[in-house]
């Protein structure tokens, strides 16, 4: 038997996950602009601190209310078409912010955009899981997270080169470029055989895998597992399993870890940080820098996955977090209780920068793309797209929580204090990785559900 090709499963992952990258854009608006903002550069309108932080929230609320319904449509209408719909919010979103005459046509654009990106967190990892082969699953799982980071290094560069109305015209050209890639791509062959298309199934598998690949034995796996779900009560009978429960507390967990180790803190409010450091190197060159080293480092990952494996790069990224974190908490003690004179924060005014890039590297490499990774593929598939629609939900409203409320933390308790508590939680999700987390390189999905459920 021939074995699979592999280039047509890369390329629909690229054009799926070139809707993620214009999430990535969403993502990092804020990081390059925010003096632009202040100064009134958007069409004349003027936002404080109190209106940039309900801008920055109003993307994760956006993506948190859109992650369970988008399942839902993907089980209803297909990956394919859920996903090209997402361009109707992405644009009318963008338009908003371009044509805004109040504030609250800011907030509306940031929430529809919110909405339209947040459904790419849920429907990329889903449709690439279900038209890779074994071998290349959790590399092309990576693309999520690495066309985000991509996303939010375009954000990053273009928000400090260009004025602010071109800049959001070339964040709005983004999902347009997706819809027109993506709509030359076939439908999910897992959901065409879920709905008795198997025509079209064939036709996919053969897109995907090549004409002389016999995919008798992924079909037969594939029947089986609707066979299962057909045969189940309902949903939360599926749930009662072991297997489902098992994977329901590690998803949640690593979402909860992926948002509580502050990566959106640092994300939103990256240049108020190295402002507030007294980094010597331009702000804005600071937020480029650390975007390129995010790009590098999840490229990494990428290969990495399939190299060492998942729980070794989430044990190593929760550790080197934490390291980071405490450093920025270390700078930021010495420099808030003058524990140093300012001769002495001036020499160590390096620290912040280093401890940002070491932060994102580790973030990068682990629970960066392997927390949606693990959504699509700890999931049995009749539970699946809920089930990962509500983790990205939990996701979501965890980024909601840190994004609005970060900065009133970081001054009630001292920017210190804050990253002491990162730092505290990324150890613990060392732990958690440590005893729950089981290693799914290069296992099927039989193969998961059984070690999961005890099999």
């Amino acid at each position: 038997m021939a074995d699979g090709k592999k280039l047509h499963q890369y390329l629909a992952a690229v054009c799926i996950c070139i809707g993620a990258l214009g999430t990535g854009t969403v993502i990092g608006w804020t990081s390059n602009i925010t003096d632009y903002l202040k100064d009134g550069k958007l069409n004349d309108l003027s936002m404080g601190d109190s209106e940039l932080a309900w801008a920055g929230a109003s993307m994760p609320f956006g993506a948190m209310i859109m992650c369970f319904p988008i399942g839902w449509m993907a089980d209803w209408l297909g990956r394919k078409p859920t996903v090209l719909l997402t361009i109707i919010p992405f644009t009318i979103g963008w338009l908003n912010i371009l044509m805004a005459k109040h504030v609250a046509m800011v907030y509306v654009g940031r929430i529809l955009t919110g909405i339209a990106g947040g459904s790419f967190c849920v429907t990329a990892p889903l449709y690439t899981s279900e038209i890779a082969q074994t071998e290349i699953r959790g590399t092309l799982g990576t693309f999520l997270q690495l066309f985000i980071t991509i996303g939010i290094l375009y954000s990053n560069v273009l928000g400090y080169a260009l004025p602010v109305f071109i800049f959001n015209i070339a964040c709005l050209i983004v999902p347009l470029v997706f819809g027109i890639l993506f709509f030359f791509q076939p439908e999910s062959p897992v959901w065409d055989l879920k709905k008795g298309y198997d025509e079209k199934a064939q036709k996919s598998f053969k897109r995907f895998r090549g004409e002389e690949y016999d995919f008798t034995g992924e079909v037969q796996v594939i029947r089986k597992q609707i066979e299962e779900e057909k045969n189940m009560k309902n949903f939360w009978t599926a749930m009662k399993s072991p297997a489902a429960k098992k994977a329901t507390l590690i998803c949640f967990m690593l979402m909860f870890y992926q948002q509580l180790c502050g990566i959106n803190a640092v994300m939103f409010y990256m240049k108020e940080i190295f402002i507030s450091s007294g980094s010597s190197l331009p702000s804005h060159w600071s937020v480029i820098i650390v975007g390129v080293v995010q790009v590098i480092a999840t490229l990494f990952a990428a290969w990495a996955v399939e190299k060492f494996g998942r729980k070794i790069l989430l044990l190593i990224s929760g550790g080197v977090m934490a390291l980071s974190t405490f450093l920025l908490g270390l700078f930021f003690s010495l420099k808030n209780h003058e524990v140093l004179d300012e001769d002495g924060i001036k020499t160590i005014g390096f620290l912040p920068v280093l401890s940002l890039i070491i932060f994102i590297l580790a973030f990068s490499i682990g629970y960066g793309p392997i927390p949606w990774l693990s959504s699509s593929e700890l999931f049995s598939p009749d539970i699946k797209a809920k089930c990962s629609s509500a983790a990205g939900t939990f996701n979501w409203f965890l980024a909601l929580l840190v994004t609005k409320f970060y900065l009133d933390v970081a001054d009630s308790m001292g920017n210190d204090i804050t990253f002491y508590i990162f730092t505290a939680i990324s150890v613990s999700g060392v732990f958690f990785v440590m005893i729950f987390m089981p290693e799914t390189k290069g296992k099927s999905f039989e193969d998961i559900q059984q070690e999961l459920g005890g099999g």
